[in-house]
């Protein structure tokens, strides 16, 4: 009797094992460690829940698989939640079967803990919008398996590692919105989608093979680039998103891209030269050559651009037909042309401009044939100088 009921006990803290296994013993104390390092913001509750006399694979955030941690979220994932404070503890490294580690918009401070290199499964790393400081360690290039770095609204500095561009599963890099400096690495893997790196100090030319072409997203705005680009474009022909606004680029761009499956082309402020010639109707919704140093006529291919920056460039000759008949149609809603050298425009003095649409031709060789509203930043100044105009022609 005594040992049938001893074979119960047993059997039952077996069945008790198996559909509630104790947690790896490493990822215990690793919890109890980053639970000791981080605090909610005033206002946040996510850590209540992190009651370690119960079983942590309840806790919020936390998602095991039998006996170890696979996906950490740190912070409450609802729109609003102010967040969490406090560093990042180096004891993450130990829950070594983490496959997805994210942290929500907070006050989190402090470096990237180095140890991070460890977590060799790691496929997702999402900590943005906190104050993550310091550089980015070299040594996450040993995630092999990471398809997603996003490090993005941060305050880190220093180079993007050469050994991130070398991981070969990434899918997407973003890394806007901090105070990285030096070159683009070299990005190697085939299969990266988007690549997000507005609103840094990077420096450099971008080779030509740099980048994959792959890429449907490419960010580089609001940066230092310098130097050509136009066989890198060459290259990128699956790309529906590009912005290279505000940077130091020079060169032509190649015809072909205006071919490319883009809703929004964002090439303002930079420094690009030569004839803007697509080769066939373009049809991205989104066109901004503004603030370059285009020139020639303007080609009417681009006629069907929904909002079309080309003021402050030097393109002359005549506007197409096309456009106005397009502008009259509100088909076109922005249409900018000022500070060109263009000769003429064919549209009537008593045309009336649909409410929905803009048109700016101040500042050019030629008296505007209907008074429109301009930006501001236009200036008021009706018609270029003639002495101007003469030596564009001559």
């Amino acid at each position: 009797m005594a040992s049938s009921f001893i074979f119960l006990i047993f059997f039952f803290f077996y069945l008790f094992r198996v559909h509630h296994a104790i947690l790896d013993p490493n990822d215990f104390l690793a919890l109890q460690s980053i639970r000791k390092s981080l605090h909610d913001v005033p206002g946040s509750n996510f850590f209540p829940s992190w009651d370690f006399t119960s079983d942590p694979c309840t806790f919020s955030g936390v998602f095991c698989t039998a006996d170890r941690v696979v996906a950490l979220n740190l912070g409450d994932p609802r729109a609003g939640s102010p967040g969490l404070t406090g560093k990042l503890d180096p004891a993450l490294s130990k829950l070594s079967a983490l496959a997805e580690l994210t942290v929500v918009p907070g006050r989190i401070y402090g470096p990237l803990p180095p140890s991070l290199s460890a977590l060799t499964n790691l496929r997702f790393l999402g900590i943005s919008r906190n104050f993550i400081s310091g550089e980015i360690p070299p040594g996450l290039g040993n995630l092999r398996s990471l398809r997603t770095l996003d490090l993005s609204y941060n305050q880190l500095s220093g180079t993007i590692p050469p050994a991130i561009g070398n991981l070969p599963e990434l899918i997407n890099v973003v890394l806007c919105h901090n105070r990285l400096t030096g070159p683009v690495p070299r990005f190697s893997s085939q299969t990266l989608t988007r690549l997000d790196l507005k609103h840094n100090t990077l420096s450099g030319s971008i080779e030509p093979d740099s980048l994959p072409p792959s890429l449907n997203y490419l960010s580089l705005s609001w940066n230092w680039f310098t130097g050509p680009v136009d066989r890198l474009l060459t290259r990128l022909n699956q790309l529906n998103y590009l912005d290279l606004s505000l940077n130091r680029f020079t060169g032509s761009i190649p015809p072909q891209l205006f071919s490319y499956p883009l809703t929004n082309l964002q090439l303002e402020r930079n420094q690009f030269t030569g004839p803007v010639q697509p080769v066939n109707d373009v049809s991205i919704q989104t066109v901004d050559l503004s603030y370059n140093r285009f020139s020639g006529e303007i080609s009417p291919m681009l006629a069907n651009v929904q909002y079309l920056y080309l003021n402050n460039n030097g393109f002359s000759g005549q506007v197409p037909a096309s456009f106005i008949d397009r502008l009259l149609a509100a088909s076109i809603e922005i249409l900018y042309l000022q500070h060109n050298y263009l000769t003429g425009i064919a549209i009537s003095p008593t045309a009336e401009i649909p409410v929905s649409s803009s048109l700016c031709i101040q500042y050019n060789c030629m008296v505007p044939p209907v008074q429109t509203a301009c930006p501001v930043r236009s200036g008021t100044e009706k018609i270029r100088p003639a002495e101007e105009c003469n030596q564009w022609r001559g």
